[in-house]
């Protein structure tokens, strides 16, 4: 079954309603907020692109969208809920559209006063991950795989393994792996 294309929408109120309705659902970066538009006006036209820009410069005006909250809400969120580490924050961030220095101001605010390998145990925690059983080499490196997709760095992630007794053989395998060394 096919399914339709969205209808083009022409007119600022519709467009503007359209957004609105969006950052109702979920809050949205500039650029995500940008490509939803642009797939509901003839976004090849200097009329398409100007009336984006219109309706989000209008936004940003009444406060509904903004970058700045957006990334720090992000941030606190994915830090306390997911346990995810700074690293892949950051990737997240980037994904999304939202802008380098913005990234790091809300990324450092939210980081700064947190133990990264105090977070990576919770992650393992809430993973239900525990220590691989008799030098497990193969479980070994599914939780480093797995830490370090959750974006920790290898040095927290060592730290961890060591403090495991994870055998030293095992420990250079994965540190030769790893591109951060």
């Amino acid at each position: 079954m096919a399914f339709a294309r969205p209808r083009k929408l022409f007119t600022e109120a519709e467009l503007y309603e359209y957004a609105v309705g969006a950052l109702a659902r979920r809050m949205r970066s500039v650029a995500e907020l940008k490509r939803l538009l642009r797939n509901r006006v003839e976004a090849d036209t200097e009329f398409g692109k100007t009336l984006v820009e219109l309706i989000v410069v209008r936004l940003k005006d009444q406060g509904y969208l903004n970058d700045a909250r957006y990334a720090a809400a992000f941030s606190s969120y994915r830090r306390d809920n997911e346990k995810f580490g700074r690293m892949r924050v950051v990737n997240d961030l980037k994904a999304k559209g939202v802008h380098g220095d913005v990234i790091e101001k809300a990324v450092s605010s939210a980081y700064d006063e947190v133990k990264e390998e105090t977070l990576a145990r919770a992650y393992l925690r809430r993973k239900r991950l525990q220590k691989p059983k008799d030098r497990d080499q193969k479980q070994a490196a599914r939780i480093f795989r797995q830490l370090t997709r959750a974006g920790f760095r290898s040095r927290t992630i060592f730290a961890i393994l060591k403090k495991w007794d994870i055998d030293e053989e095992t420990l250079t395998e994965l540190e030769n792996e790893t591109p951060e060394g």
